[in-house]
């Protein structure tokens, strides 16, 4: 093909591309016939929605989507006409999701590949056999699986970039009400930094996925734990090697001299030097003042920063790829607060063994009602004594803390957080249905997750009423802006956390992600990451925020999130203890100490949020989280001075974890970074 008709090529598909609708309404979707194939979306908390999967007398492959997540809903119908080789020539997209309009395209036309979103548009020279993977769910990701299986060494080129590829993990015989069915899970491999599990019939015919949800066919529901359990071990089995070979054991003392250090939890002092050997830090001081053990390795921190390992207090950990994912990032403690408790022990127990590498992770059993809006991975009490026993059980597998949801019972709550406190538990969570945070905090929690949780003192009762769902963000997201957060019910509010030594986990990250970016901005949080992540990831970077309402506008919403900063460096101004949390995948944990910084945090009170003050929220800062003698040797050694640009903390060079170094490239190409952070624009 010339330019000139390579160019009229994509003119034409760039009108075709266009010429996107408006949100249809929901009865204007397709509508499944008899025949189709149905699947539930479920998670343990129970149905989250159904899919069903047709084909049309052309081939044409069909699907109909309608999820309901803690009031987040989305309502999707899907096109897809693939060429002789089964991967895509077309897709269309239709539908709505939480952003609003979810509205996609893609097609091949003489030679030319292009796409049109809400959130990105391109076209480049198609390469035959190339995957679209679009920007919009797909949950069963039946399609790809088939076009994996059906290519040339289980490998394809992706569009918009990357490359596919498909490996068999496991095989498992399974009871059904047809009688006895043979599976087989397969690993999709570079859609993300974990590999995606998919589960076929023997001859390969796509027959359910289980993940974060589980999209599994109707009549099936029960397998989902049969499922996961069996993929999850499949999983683990390639742990034990990256726990072998990525961390470099010390035979001797190390010690980083010449460093700026951030020391004891308070400041950072300049050209010290710090000496660890077996875990544990031996000395610290000035570089001309500590003597360096003649056997010790030296480490050169002229122009670099260390600083205690750093701690994500609201990371619910993935699977076992998030170890390197969150050590890459600086990341050595983690606060879990909530997932499934059973795996969670999983992997506490591998980690012991050596098996695993992963952070230290300070778990809470998450605890929800029962309910429309439950939360997935939740144990669901249905009773006091249900409530009570799962506290009971938290104890017993070792957790710090108990969460309580947003459909958990307000009556339950005194009795649940007066059992947790005779056990040493501490309580934490979204504040239920019905309640504001001061009744919470009555009722014995110690602390409020969410910002939008804090400011909920201030939201009208219909708002409260309804929190469990999401009127939890889009309440605060109306009326933030306009509460006096030095006015009842604001003030005393502050002054009761601070007085009853109440801490906060804010995840302004999570705020800033659903107010402020329209479709294809890219959050602050993600920029830095550009270029360094799979492309099917990136494109994630650049969904917007919540759809606004028509009565409201987007500066509306960026001015309500500007006042939940606000509350934040309120709550640091009266002391009350803040705790940076991502909720996310970790790598947005940097631009929440960048956002308190912004909120009035010094760089220094900033890093203690995520160092000393994260340790002394679960009760263990005697032995981790400062650069002090005879702490654990957590650490992370940083290009740059954080002192000055909190971002610097990004720069990860090297990560000590129980005493053990660990290159911060070699994690970042496990987890599959293909580049270092860079400077945010």
């Amino acid at each position: 093909m010339n330019s000139l008709s390579r160019c009229l090529a994509v003119m034409a598909l760039g009108c075709c591309l266009s010429a996107l609708a408006t949100p249809p309404n929901v009865n204007d979707l397709a509508k499944p016939p008899a025949d189709a194939q149905h699947y539930t979306i479920l998670s343990r908390a129970g149905q989250h929605g159904h899919l069903e999967a047709w084909a049309l007398p052309d081939g044409t492959h069909m699907e109909r989507m309608s999820l309901a997540l803690r009031g987040l809903a989305s309502e999707i119908e899907t096109t897809t006409r693939l060429g002789s080789d089964g991967v895509p020539v077309s897709l269309v997209l239709r539908g709505f999701s939480p952003s609003g309009d979810a509205a996609e395209s893609f097609a091949v036309e003489h030679g030319v590949a292009a796409w049109k979103s809400q959130i990105d548009a391109g076209s480049m020279p198609y390469q035959r056999g190339a995957y679209y993977v679009t920007e919009g769910p797909d949950f069963t990701g039946a399609l790809l699986t088939a076009a994996l299986l059906k290519a040339p060494h289980h490998s394809l080129a992706l569009l918009p970039g990357g490359r596919g590829s498909i490996e068999r993990l496991t095989a498992l015989k399974v009871k059904t009400p047809q009688g006895p069915l043979e599976l087989v899970c397969w690993a999709i491999n570079g859609l993300g930094t974990s590999p995606s599990p998919v589960w076929t019939t023997r001859d390969g015919r796509f027959w359910g996925a289980v993940g974060g949800l589980g999209v599994l066919p109707v009549g099936h529901e029960a397998l989902l734990d049969t499922l996961t359990t069996a993929q999850d071990r499949a999983l683990a089995a390639r742990s034990p090697a990256i726990a072998r070979d990525l961390p470099q054991h010390p035979s001797g003392p190390i010690a980083f001299t010449h460093v700026r250090a951030f020391v004891d939890g308070t400041h950072f002092a300049e050209d010290q030097t710090v000496i660890v050997d077996r875990g544990t830090i031996l000395a610290v001081g000035p570089a001309a003042d500590v003597v360096v053990p003649a056997k010790a390795r030296r480490i050169d921190g002229s122009g670099r920063t260390l600083v205690p390992g750093l701690w994500d207090s609201h990371q619910h950990v993935g699977d076992d790829f998030s170890g390197p994912f969150l050590l890459a990032l600086g990341i050595t403690s983690a606060r879990d607060p909530g997932n499934d408790d059973a795996r969670t022990v999983d992997r506490a127990k591998r980690r012991a063994a050596g098996k695993l590498l992963m952070p230290h992770v300070y778990p809470s059993a998450l605890i929800d009602g029962k309910g429309p809006n439950s939360a997935q991975v939740a144990n669901i009490a249905t009773s006091l004594d249900e409530s009570l026993a799962i506290v009971q059980r938290a104890k017993a597998d070792a957790f710090t803390g108990i969460k309580l949801y947003g459909s958990f019972n307000p009556a339950w709550v005194a009795p649940t957080a007066a059992r947790a406190h005779e056990l040493g538990l501490h309580v934490h969570g979204h504040v239920p249905a019905g309640m504001r945070p001061s009744e919470a905090i009555r009722d014995g929690y110690d602390e409020i997750t969410h910002i939008y949780f804090v400011v909920m003192e201030a939201m009208p009762d219909d708002v409260v009423t309804h929190s469990n769902g999401i009127q939890r963000v889009q309440g605060p997201a109306r009326y933030a802006r306009g509460v006096d957060l030095a006015a009842e019910p604001m003030k005393s509010l502050i002054a009761t956390m601070s007085e009853r030594h109440i801490a906060a986990d804010p995840t302004l990250v999570v705020v800033e992600s659903l107010m402020v970016p329209d479709n294809g901005e890219i959050s602050a949080a993600y920029e830095p990451y550009t270029g360094t992540l799979p492309p099917t990831i990136e494109r994630g970077f650049r969904e917007g925020g919540l759809e606004v309402p028509p009565d409201l506008t987007r500066a509306d919403y960026r001015a309500s999130f500007a006042r939940l900063v606000d509350l934040v460096g309120a709550l640091h101004r009266a002391g009350v203890r803040v705790v940076a949390g991502t909720d996310g995948s970790g790598i947005e944990l940097v631009r929440e100490l960048e956002l308190y910084v912004q909120a009035g945090f010094t760089p220094a009170e900033a890093l203690a949020s995520a160092t000393v003050e994260a340790a002394r929220n679960v009760g263990v800062d005697e032995h981790v989280g400062r650069i002090a003698v005879g702490q654990a040797s957590d650490l992370v050694l940083v290009e740059g001075d954080p002192s000055q640009h909190i971002g610097d903390l990004r720069n990860t060079r090297l990560v000590m974890l129980d005493g053990e170094l660990l290159d911060a490239d070699a994690l970042r190409r496990t987890a599959n970074f293909s580049a270092r952070p860079h400077a945010a624009r």
